[in-house]
């Protein structure tokens, strides 16, 4: 019998009873990053299980046709395809942006999931931007940038998957780029807050110009997911102390969500018919750790919308892009 999870409300819930109805997305095309694995698979498997046509941009062919193999076990009759995207490097972004108008099919769902996190030294993208600025934040801008007329065209919606991190630290204005110093703990928490601020300024510039799209954002708490295992390509050889205590912790139902239940926030925020634009979903068991899905109050750092249009024009700048009306 899996252990017990005690919610805000002192009501108690096995982690195997947490989940959401996901509504029928025949007909939808939907885009998730980081569909690979993890939480990213979780989400394109219970989106093609929905009937959505799910197109997942991999920067490891090989991850991704095992991953689109998973899916296909799981639901025999998915509509799930590969495309190739380095986040890390505009090139890709663009081609892939090409790729997709070429195809002339609108998109109805885009799901920010991607990222990496805190390598221990710091890393440059191919374009010279710091690896998690310019791959959690800049890469996924960009994408955006470059999909806007098929987003516009699906009335889509956006939903970009941030992180308990955005809820510390602060945008280092002065050098975004971690060029001066660095500490990966605070440029992740950086990454994540701005891609917040951009997704709730998206939602606003949306509705003054008439794109009709709804922009909102996820984070999934804390769960032992790939982020903190060893990652040779970032530094990390071993598994951090870190996830090693996440795993314990969620193993036992202990505060901590599971990469099942970590997934939900941003299906309920990309699919539920109550998730708004300008939300912020996330887990409701206690310090919004684990637990089901559901809105929450938006975190201190993504409050200033002034600090929304600072990130937006700065954003166009070093990712080289212009969102056309």
């Amino acid at each position: 019998m899996p252990p017990r999870r005690i919610t805000r409300k002192g009501r108690y819930m096995s982690p195997r009873t947490i989940d959401i109805t996901i509504p029928d997305l025949s007909g939808k095309r939907a885009v998730v990053t980081g569909a690979s694995d993890g939480i990213g698979l979780g989400i394109a498997t219970r989106l093609a299980a929905a009937g959505a046509e799910v197109v997942m941009p991999v920067r490891n062919r090989t991850k991704g046709e095992a991953a689109m193999a998973e899916i296909q076990r799981h639901t025999p009759t998915a509509a799930v395809s590969l495309r190739e995207l380095d986040l890390s490097a505009l090139d890709s972004v663009a081609t892939l942006g090409s790729t997709l108008r070429e195809e002339g099919l609108p998109i109805h769902l885009l799901i920010n999931n991607a990222g990496v996190m805190t390598p221990p030294d710091r890393q440059s993208t191919a374009d010279g931007l710091e690896l998690q600025f310019g791959t959690n934040h800049l890469g996924h801008v960009a994408l955006v940038a470059q999909l806007l007329p098929l987003l516009k065209a699906g009335r889509a919606r956006v939903t970009s998957q941030i992180s308990v991190s955005a809820d510390r630290n602060a945008i280092n204005w002065a050098d975004v780029n971690w060029e001066h110093s660095y500490s990966g703990q605070r440029a992740y928490s950086q990454s994540k807050i701005a891609l917040g601020l951009f997704g709730l300024e998206l939602d606003r510039r949306s509705k003054a110009e008439g794109w009709n799209i709804t922009s909102n954002l996820s984070h999934p708490g804390v769960a032992p997911t790939s982020l903190l295992a060893a990652r040779p390509e970032l530094g990390r050889d071993k598994d951090t102390l870190g996830v090693r205590v996440i795993r314990a912790l969620s193993a036992r139902g202990i505060l901590l969500g599971t990469v099942a239940t970590a997934q939900l926030p941003a299906l309920y925020a990309a699919t539920s018919p109550d998730a708004v634009g300008g939300g912020f979903y996330g887990p409701n068991g206690f310090g919004h750790l684990g637990g089901p899905p559901a809105e929450q109050k938006l975190y201190s750092r993504l409050a200033s919308a002034d600090d929304a249009r600072r990130i937006w024009d700065l954003s166009e700048e070093l990712a080289h892009v212009r969102f056309q009306a």
